[in-house]
This record gives C-alpha cells, sequence and structure tokens, in this order.
C-alpha cells in the first residue's frame, strides 16, 4: 500500500509571512469575484444549480481557496516562527472580515431566495442532502440580519468584524502565553523525579530553583503531588492568573455580542447560538429534564440537583483526608476545601481506595507504544489504514499520514491526510485539539476532494530519567481526540458545508465521547499498554483498579464540568455587562463546592467561549447522554469488532452534518437514543 500514490497533493508548509498574507488575500479576491457573478444573476437565472456552482462547495475556485487559506491560518498555532504565527493571525483577521462581509451580501442573498423561489415553483424534487443545503442557507442569511435595513445592516457589519478581531486576540493570548512559576526542589517535594528532572534549573539569588511552565504535562504533577500546600495554592493562583490580559478583552466581546443579539432580535446571544443546536433555544439548556424522551431539556439544573449530593459526599470524604495529613504533618487546618486541594486529594484518595498510583500506571504507556497501539485500535475497527509519509510538515516533530481503505489496491481507496503534532513546544496551541483542515466533498467532475486533519496534543516528552510517558488520563484525551480525527476522515458528504464535525455544536462531542470507553475495557488496556522497561502489559489487578477509578469522586468533577457550563451560558444570557472576574469565582465556588475565591481573573484561561464553544460549552456534558447511549447500545458486547465499527463508520461518521443528529442517531441505535445508560453510568444504584 504504501507504493500507491494519493490522487490529491497534500499541501505545502513552507510558506514566509509575506506569502501567508499575498496568498490569503489573492484566495479572498477569487471569492469576492464569485459572489458578484452570483450577484449578477438575473431572478429568472437563479437556479440551485447556478447559485451552487457559484458559491458552494462544488465550485472549484473555492476548492482551491480552502486549501490555501485553511493551512494559512492554522499556522499561528503551530509555528516555531513569531513572524509566521502573527502573519497567520493577520490571515485569520482578514478571512474572518471577508466572511462577515460576505455573509453581509445583500444581492447574494436575494440570488439565494431567488434561487429557492424558482426551486419551488419548478416543482424540481432535490436530494434531502440539497435540501438541507438550501434550508440553510437561506436560514444563514436571515441569521445574517439580511433582512434588516441598510443603516442597521451596515452597524451589525461593523460589530462583526469587532468581534471577530476581538476573539482572535482572546485566542492569540492564549497560545503565546508562555509564563513560569518557580520553586525550590524542597517545595517540590512528592512530585516525581522523572517530572522534576524536565523542568528548567537555574540559580536565584544563590540557591537552585525550578521553572515551571504553565503547560499540562509541567504544571498538573505539582497540583497534583506537590505536598506542601503552600506551594499548590501558589502554583494555582498563577495559573489561574496565566491570561489576566483576557480580562477586558472578554468583557469587549461579550459586550459585542450583546449588542449583535440585540440587532438581530433575538432575547439573548445564547439564543441566537443555540437556534441551531439539538436544544434549539438557551431555555433548552438551562430548563430540561433528564427524563427522555424529548430533549432532555432542564438539563443543567437536573444534572446539577442530581450531583450535589454526591459532589456534597465527595467533599465530606476528601476534606477528611486533607485534615488527617495536615494534623499528622502538624499543618494548620481551618476545615476548608480549596481548589488546590482537589487533584493532590482525589490523587490520595484513589491511591488509597484502590491502592492505585497514577506514577506507576504511567510507566505502562510509553508514548512510543501507546500512539501506534491507538492507531491500529482504529485502523482495524474502522477498516482503514495509516501511512507514514516522509513529506513537508510545518515542525520536524510532526508526522504525517496517507489513510486508505484497508483493502485498498488503486488510488480509488484513498481515505485523506492525517499529522500528529503530539510535543509541546513554546507558543503552540497548548491543549489537545483537532482541526479539520479540509473537507471532503463532490467536485463538479464528480470526483473527490479529500479530507486533511490535523491533531495538536501536548503529551510529555522524554526526561533524562525516562522515556515520555502519559498518564492514563492522557491516553483517554488521546482516544478521544482521535474520534475527531476519523469524523474528519469518514465523513462521505456530497458537499462540503456537512462534511465531518459539521455537526451540531452539541453534538460534535458525543462521537469522541463515546470511544473515550475504550479507555477502561480490559482487552483495549491490556493492547496499549507496555511497561517501560519490562514491555509486560498492565495485569489484570491494575486494569480492574483504573476501571473503577474512573467513577471515583465524580460528583465534583461533574460539578466542575456544569460551572464551566454554567458560566459560559450566565455572561451569553445577562443583559448587562459583569464583574467576570467576581462572577468566575463565585460561581466556581457555589457550584464545584471548592473555596478559592481571591485567585484572580481565571476567566481569562477560558479559552472555548472565544473560540467557538460560546453558549456551548454544556456541549461537553449534553453530548455525554448520546455517547453513553452508543456506546451501551451498540458497542459495550465487543467494543473491538470492526462490524459495529463499520455499522458507526456507516450511520454516524458517514453523514456528517448532513442529516439532522437526531436521525443518525436513530438510525444507529435502532430507536430514539435515550438517557438511561447515561444516569446509569454516573450515578449507578444512586439514580
Amino acid at each position: 500500500m504504501a507504493s500507491l500514490n494519493p490522487p490529491q497533493a497534500a499541501p505545502k508548509w513552507t510558506h514566509t509571512p509575506e506569502e501567508v498574507l499575498k496568498l490569503t488575500r489573492g484566495a479572498i479576491e477569487e471569492e469576492r469575484v464569485r459572489l458578484d457573478k452570483i450577484a449578477a444573476l438575473k431572478p429568472e437565472e437563479c437556479t440551485f444549480e447556478s447559485v451552487r456552482r457559484l458559491s458552494l462547495a462544488l465550485a472549484e475556485g473555492e476548492a482551491k481557496g480552502d486549501s490555501i487559506v485553511e493551512p494559512l491560518t492554522f499556522y499561528q498555532n503551530v509555528s516555531a516562527s513569531k513572524e509566521l504565527r502573527d502573519a497567520s493571525n493577520q490571515a485569520e483577521v482578514l478571512v474572518r472580515d471577508f466572511g462577515v462581509e460576505a455573509s453581509m451580501r445583500i444581492d447574494v442573498f436575494r440570488a439565494k431566495q431567488a434561487a429557492e423561489k424558482n426551486i419551488k415553483e419548478s416543482g424540481r424534487k432535490l436530494t434531502p442532502e440539497e435540501q438541507r443545503l438550501v434550508d440553510k442557507m437561506i436560514l444563514d442569511g436571515k441569521r445574517a440580519g439580511l433582512a434588516l435595513p441598510d443603516e442597521e445592516r451596515e452597524k451589525l457589519t461593523t460589530l462583526k468584524k469587532e468581534l471577530s478581531q476581538t476573539c482572535l486576540e482572546f485566542s492569540k493570548n492564549f497560545n503565546e502565553e508562555n509564563g513560569v512559576v518557580t520553586f525550590t526542589l524542597e517545595e517540590l517535594k512528592g512530585v516525581p523525579e522523572d517530572v522534576i528532572s524536565g523542568y528548567t534549573k537555574r540559580t536565584d539569588g544563590g540557591k537552585e530553583v525550578y521553572d515551571i511552565t504553565f503547560k499540562t504535562p509541567d504544571i498538573f504533577p505539582v497540583f497534583k503531588y506537590a505536598e506542601d500546600p503552600e506551594t499548590r495554592r501558589i502554583a494555582y493562583e498563577k495559573f489561574e492568573n496565566r491570561l489576566a490580559i483576557n480580562k477586558p478583552v472578554m468583557s469587549k466581546f461579550l459586550d459585542l455580542r450583546r449588542q449583535i443579539a440585540k440587532l438581530l432580535g433575538y432575547p439573548t446571544w445564547a439564543d441566537y447560538i443555540t437556534e441551531v443546536k439539538m436544544v434549539k433555544n438557551a431555555k433548552g439548556v438551562k430548563e430540561a429534564r433528564l427524563a427522555i424522551p424529548a430533549f432532555f431539556p432542564e438539563f443543567l439544573t437536573d444534572l446539577e440537583q442530581k450531583l450535589r449530593p454526591v459532589g456534597l459526599k465527595d467533599r465530606e470524604t476528601l476534606l477528611a483526608l486533607k485534615m488527617e495529613e495536615h494534623k499528622k504533618k502538624g499543618l494548620p487546618f481551618d476545615g476548608q476545601f480549596y481548589l488546590w486541594d482537589y487533584r493532590y486529594y482525589d490523587r490520595v484518595f484513589i491511591e488509597r481506595s484502590l491502592n492505585l498510583d497514577d506514577s506507576l500506571v504511567k510507566e505502562y504507556f510509553p508514548v512510543s507504544k501507546v500512539v501506534p497501539a491507538i492507531l491500529d485500535i482504529y485502523q482495524n475497527l474502522l477498516g482503514v489504514t495509516f501511512v507514514e509519509v516522509k513529506g513537508e510538515t510545518w515542525h520536524p516533530d510532526v508526522q504525517m499520514f496517507s489513510v486508505w481503505e484497508k483493502d485498498a489496491k488503486d488510488e480509488s481507496g484513498f481515505v485523506g491526510y492525517c499529522y500528529l503534532d503530539l510535543f509541546p513546544r513554546a507558543s503552540k496551541y497548548s491543549h489537545a485539539a483537532v482541526w479539520p483542515l479540509l473537507p471532503g466533498y463532490e467536485k463538479a467532475d464528480g470526483s473527490r476532494s479529500y479530507p486533511l486533519t490535523a491533531m495538536v496534543a501536548n503529551l510529555a516528552k522524554p526526561t533524562p530519567a525516562k522515556p515520555a510517558l502519559m498518564r492514563h488520563d492522557d491516553v483517554v484525551t488521546f482516544f478521544h481526540e482521535m474520534g475527531h480525527v476519523f469524523h474528519g476522515l469518514l465523513s462521505r458528504t456530497k458537499f462540503s458545508r456537512f462534511h465531518g464535525t459539521s455537526v451540531a455544536g452539541d453534538f460534535v462531542e458525543a462521537p469522541s465521547q463515546m470511544l473515550e470507553n475504550w479507555c477502561f475495557e480490559p482487552k483495549v488496556l491490556e493492547l496499549m499498554s507496555s511497561h517501560y522497561e519490562t514491555q509486560k502489559p498492565l495485569d489484570a489487578e491494575l486494569i480492574d483498579k483504573i476501571i473503577k477509578s474512573r467513577y471515583v469522586n465524580v460528583g465534583l468533577f461533574y460539578l466542575r464540568q456544569l460551572f464551566f457550563a454554567n458560566f459560559d451560558l450566565k455572561v451569553h444570557t445577562d443583559q448587562e455587562p459583569a464583574d467576570y472576574t467576581e462572577l468566575w469565582n463565585s460561581m466556581r465556588e457555589s457550584i464545584s463546592l471548592v473555596k478559592g475565591k481571591d485567585l484572580g481573573a481565571g476567566e481569562g484561561t477560558f479559552n472555548h467561549i472565544a473560540s467557538g464553544y460560546d453558549a456551548g460549552y454544556y456541549g461537553y456534558t449534553y453530548s455525554l447522554v448520546f455517547a453513553a447511549d452508543m456506546y451501551a447500545t451498540v458497542f459495550k458486547k465487543d467494543p473491538l469488532d470492526p462490524q459495529r465499527g463499520k455499522l458507526y463508520r456507516e450511520k454516524i461518521l458517514g453523514p456528517g452534518g448532513s442529516r439532522d443528529e437526531i436521525d443518525s442517531l436513530k438510525d444507529f441505535l435502532g430507536r430514539p437514543p435515550n438517557a438511561d445508560a447515561f444516569i446509569k453510568e454516573l450515578f449507578g444504584s444512586q439514580a
């Protein structure tokens, strides 16, 4: 298969900053010319084909534009060059501003309205995906404000461009953050030696100190292992305040969103955003019951009520551990449970109650074993093959793959490209995410344009003491993100608009969340693990402990998620501005049941609501209902069965957003979804 040549070349990754801006401007101008052609059509010339051909994904010109612009705006997240990141950020400003301009062209919208009218009058029968495209085009225009008077429409265009630039500023600050917190070796007592050996050591005032970045592999071990509560408090305070620069930026983009929602006639920004999601409006998020069938209205309120007593019990258990330890060490104890206590005592509880040592488990997950093992599992389950390509990438650490159908004999078996950028470095995106850089779709001549997905993660690097090792949490995250990769690779839609993860925002996480279950299946854990010294897989006893640890302190864990969701919803439903730092800290304390009101501007770290999850963070928890149902109903009996994988590929991944998500779920499950598996999973006999 390595001898097969992909029918589509991979993009180049050697652009200069000047090229980034020149190519972006050129692609924008080409698209502007296409829009001008649509606008010039006479009403009677506006058919589905004419408008589609010129403005949508079948246009060869737009495909070329995508293949140019998407990689260019991606550089800001991954490039080692500040000049290239800055140019990429500027390019995204240009693209977003043009997107606002294009969405506000009433002449183009009128051509689309004329096309819709002519289609209806002609009696032409569209395919379901074509009809969905027409419906979405018209709804887009209405949501863009094209029904507004000229003066208000111009004001809306200005506000949208300002909003786009403000959100980009927030995300740029997030990506560029490079602060550290500094401790002595004594202050780091309890943190594993192999972790400390990876920190930057220097001399300050005659003593040795260690600089710890806020990247997950560096800072999280301090939260989990540092025995001195003062060390953990200082680390958390610095971590929370690492993006205080974003405090005024958040205030600004929230204000802009309120103004835009008001102009468009929506009660709140949350109502505007959720109109095109599964819940349909903001009230549906807050006020929907976990009762079934349809659709879990009172969701956040109902789930919080169920979780609160469980969380209070969890806190009581962990607080008792804290009291015991403080008494034993002669430390003061004020009877409070703080934010910087949570990860530490959660670990202590797991180690004590299950005799499960996170550091020991990590030794069974060397990156060199886990990454290929997870790729093998996905390939066998979903019937594809990854072939590593020694091609051009944006950094030497990046792996590039061409992806093929398992039985591919010629280029017709080509699926697409995948890139893995797995290790931390300065100014790189600091969490884990997948970028669907190119969608798949059907070209004008009937041939296929193929997708390209890129996973960016921050796995631990090797240290002088040990090879690169992954915590079990890291394994779960990697498995989850690969779910997004395959959604992007294996979707098969006619139009790019509906490809892959282009589904309702409160469903987009469900496929990947479902796949997290594999990381708690005995035979999968055995396949993925290999001790870095002995090469032996996890034994049955350790596997059993990992599985039992999944829902330990589940109340506190999910109350933390509900804090994020509720903060997001509140700031996007309030009619007036607020002190968001005070709101962040007070809501966290009241919902997630941990003290820590004076930690600073933690809201500046909440990049989700600047980069696409605004009024949508609830979706992480909401979609778990669907994930649990899909797994329990189809996969639980045999999670590695390729026939079940084929069904999943055909019914969930393949359609992408080309039909309502509820229809894909019914097709996959054989019935409407329900919350039974979710409630049982979280609460067991307490449900």
